[in-house]
């Protein structure tokens, strides 16, 4: 079962694409952050697969203040950390007060800008009990301007982490992803990596041909499935 529900962020309305799984029982969730495309058939499809190993997936549309028409490349460069936190503390409110969900078991999970995104939250927030960002970008850049960056806050997360990352990115590089370890490392945080050769970015995405890769995307999602059973459940 799939839909689009309401939440207040601020006094305005954001949707949230919710999957939740049958029978409708009391399940772990999992915070899926979109990727630069919104809330598209991918970030739809991630939700299902969710759904379908037992997890209710939620899907805060980040880009709700903006206008309809606002073009697909500029979408991304009006967010602000502050809000995306803001969308992510509602959502996890909308989860935390669902009779089907288990608010000890929450988990948060990204593509491109959602795997920033899923760092940011992981950081923000200690109800996540796992993070799983994929091929997260600009790290090293405040939305908004607002000074503190995602590889800044590395050090607050207090959740496992697990990440996936094609060794052709040029955003982040494998230098980026080098530092992004080495960070966790230095802080003490648990986390797992994994690079895959002939991989670039949105290698899972399925809607765009000439980046999936199939090999690398079904590992990445069986070792996924995994580390959510292991943590969730």
């Amino acid at each position: 079962m799939a839909d689009f529900v309401a939440v207040t962020v601020n006094g305005e309305d954001m949707q949230v694409y919710l999957a939740t799984p049958e029978p409708l029982e009391t399940h772990p969730a999992v915070l899926v952050m979109h990727h630069r495309y919104g809330i598209d058939d991918f970030t739809k499809d991630i939700c299902h697969r969710l759904a379908k190993l037992g997890f209710v997936g939620a899907a805060p549309d980040v880009f709700h203040r903006q206008p309809a028409d606002t073009a697909l490349e500029k979408r991304s460069s009006l967010l602000r950390d502050s809000e995306v936190v803001a969308d992510i503390e509602a959502t996890l409110g909308l989860l935390k007060g669902h009779s089907n969900v288990r608010a000890d078991r929450l988990a948060i999970l990204g593509h491109c800008m959602g795997g920033r995104m899923t760092f940011l939250g992981a950081a923000a927030f200690a109800d996540f009990i796992a993070a799983v960002p994929y091929y997260s970008g600009n790290m090293t850049i405040s939305w908004g301007d607002e000074g503190i960056t995602p590889f800044d806050r590395l050090k607050d997360i207090p959740c496992p982490v697990l990440g996936f990352f094609g060794n052709d990115d040029e955003n982040p590089t494998e230098a980026d992803v080098d530092a992004i370890s080495a960070e966790l490392t230095r802080h003490g945080k648990a986390h797992e990596f994994h690079k895959y050769d002939g991989a670039g970015h949105a290698f899972q995405n399925f809607l765009s041909p000439d980046r999936y890769r199939e090999d690398a995307a079904q590992d990445a999602w069986a070792k996924t499935e995994a580390f959510l059973a292991e943590n969730l459940h």
